[in-house]
């Protein structure tokens, strides 16, 4: 059965082929800074030749002190995004003293939660709200949670598309309107497909020990005598199962994407109630502010989600209320794991992959979620991180339950359609190839990543964390041996120096206190919670 594509397909085939140029993405890649003798965390502050992790543009940290976040600008051109990425990482590599950037989404070896330094942004108002909002999470989930790191890739159609297929549309409603329905349409298609790309380009189906060191009630096993690796055998991305980034907790939220005020009236409700569990976190054992608030979300980043709509927001704005002003911009994809195998983790093959089922979730049509079909997505996404590459994994639709192998042929049939568009205006075949992978990778799970990681560390006798230390060291020796020109080390050496400074004046503009500040910010999602 094939899938049923929408008019905005025959808009941009053909002649029409032009409004896919343009295509605009953007990646924000974490990676752990490790001791490169052991393959500890690191414990070092963030490297001040690395600048201020407030304010400098592409060099930051999420959770953890440790924890580096590297992002891109938006660009239009694949090959341009990942040479401003290679570059972050040559700059950076040249900066770590005895340390190196951990290549796997899975954690290096850790030693509980004390190990893992929370991030400091300094004690402006936007600092300190950034680190008592990580309090929050380490307070509520835990530590360990947050030293798993992935990759984020940012997504938008060009304006063009979006505009002619709103004039065929007959020009109905607001041309903004009719971008954001568009784009929910995209977000219902992908938690309906989404298990797709966590069993083609998951990469973590094993961890070391000491990330589950005191956790009993886990359902890894010991990958061989020394029970240095756990792992699951047929796993995909842990990362994005129970033991990644989940809240049971979230799990009462009813997020729905058949529009745009539903959403954001359910998380601003959610940032604003207090909720019960988290009324007894007050200070942190050494004093700190615990939490920005005890309701179940502190800010929107807290919900857990595989996908988020976005837009860029002005000073001070909260994600809701920029959403609400201007309607989704871009989407971002947040389930790609690092792939040890890759110096960047991630490769031009799999961003062109990314993109093709990023346009044919467009394209396609998107039947309104309902409860039935969220509990098939959620279950078919559990199915395939727990046990995508075994043969006899099945997935469900509202036809009943299907094999994996038929339900995946039936996407890339449609996906591979969509790549023969998107070459024709591209000039070229690179689409279709990384589909024509993508087949192969159904036909033989041994070709995913999560397949090779396991197959390697058998044939080599290696546990997953002296795995990802030897590929992350590798990396690391290609960085260094070619190292970036003077014009950009001076560049980035400017910018470092830039967000120092800019760190520096905005602690000494902070007038007010901190709490009236947050009184302020939160006042906004009063506007649209009811």
């Amino acid at each position: 059965m094939d899938l049923p594509l929408t008019a905005k397909y025959d808009l941009v085939s053909g002649s029409g082929k032009h409004l896919l140029a343009g295509i605009c993405r953007g990646i924000e890649k974490e990676g752990l800074r490790v001791n490169a003798s052991t393959g500890m965390l690191a414990q070092s502050p963030h490297p001040p030749t690395l600048g201020s992790a407030l304010t400098h543009p592409s060099i930051t940290t999420d959770y953890s002190e440790s924890l580096l976040e590297f992002i891109t600008p938006v660009a239009h051109d694949v090959e341009l995004t990942l040479a401003q990425l290679d570059a972050i990482h040559r700059f950076t590599a040249s900066q770590l003293n005895g340390e190196l950037i951990w290549g796997a989404s899975m954690p290096c070896i850790v030693a509980g939660d004390r190990s893992i330094p929370i991030a400091h942004y300094g004690t402006s108002n936007v600092g300190q709200m950034k680190r008592v909002y990580r309090n929050g999470l380490g307070v509520r989930y835990g530590r360990m949670m947050q030293a798993i790191a992935g990759i984020h890739y940012n997504f938008s159609m060009p304006e063009a598309f979006w505009r002619a297929a709103w004039e065929r549309e007959g020009s109905k409603g607001s041309l903004k309107d009719f971008q954001t329905a568009g784009y929910l349409g995209l977000i219902r298609n992908f938690f309906d497909r989404a298990w797709l790309l966590i069993y083609l380009l998951g990469a973590s189906p094993a961890v070391c020990a000491s990330f589950l060191a005191g956790n009993r009630e886990h359902p890894l096993v010991p990958f061989d005598a020394s029970g240095t690796s756990l792992y699951m055998p047929n796993a995909t991305s842990l990362r994005m199962g129970d033991l990644g980034y989940t809240s049971n907790a979230q799990s009462s939220l009813n997020v729905c994407y058949n529009n745009l005020e539903n959403y954001l009236a359910t998380l601003s409700s959610a940032i604003v109630t207090p909720h019960a569990d988290y009324a007894q976190f007050d200070v942190t054992e050494t004093g700190e502010q615990a939490q920005l608030n005890d309701s179940l979300l502190q800010i929107e980043n807290e919900f857990y989600s595989p996908i988020r709509p976005k837009r860029v927001a002005q000073s001070g704005e909260a994600p809701v209320i920029a959403l609400k002003r201007g309607g989704i911009e871009y989407i971002e994809i947040r389930c790609i794991d690092i792939n040890p195998f890759l110096p960047l983790g991630i490769d031009a093959e799999t961003m062109r992959l990314i993109d093709v089922f990023l346009v044919d979730a467009i394209l396609s049509q998107s039947p309104l979620c309902n409860e039935d079909g969220q509990r098939r997505n959620q279950e078919n996404l559990r199915r395939v991180v727990n046990e995508g590459r075994s043969p006899e994994v099945r997935l469900l639709t509202p036809e009943g339950d299907q094999p994996l192998k038929i339900v995946a042929h039936r996407l890339l049939d449609s996906m591979s359609k969509t790549a023969e568009t998107m070459d024709a205006e591209a000039g070229s075949n690179l689409h279709q190839q990384a589909v024509k992978a993508a087949y192969a990778r159904i036909a033989d799970p041994e070709l995913t990543p999560s397949g090779r990681v396991l197959r390697e560390m058998r044939d080599t006798n290696t546990p997953f964390w002296q795995l990802a230390l030897n590929y992350s060291k590798r990396w690391q020796k290609d960085f260094l041996a070619a190292p970036l020109g003077p014009i950009e080390t001076a560049e980035f050496q400017t910018a470092t120096e830039v967000s120092l400074h800019q760190q520096k004046a905005m602690e000494q503009d902070s007038k007010e206190s901190f709490q009236t500040y947050l009184d302020r910010f939160y006042s906004q999602y009063n506007v649209v919670k009811d």
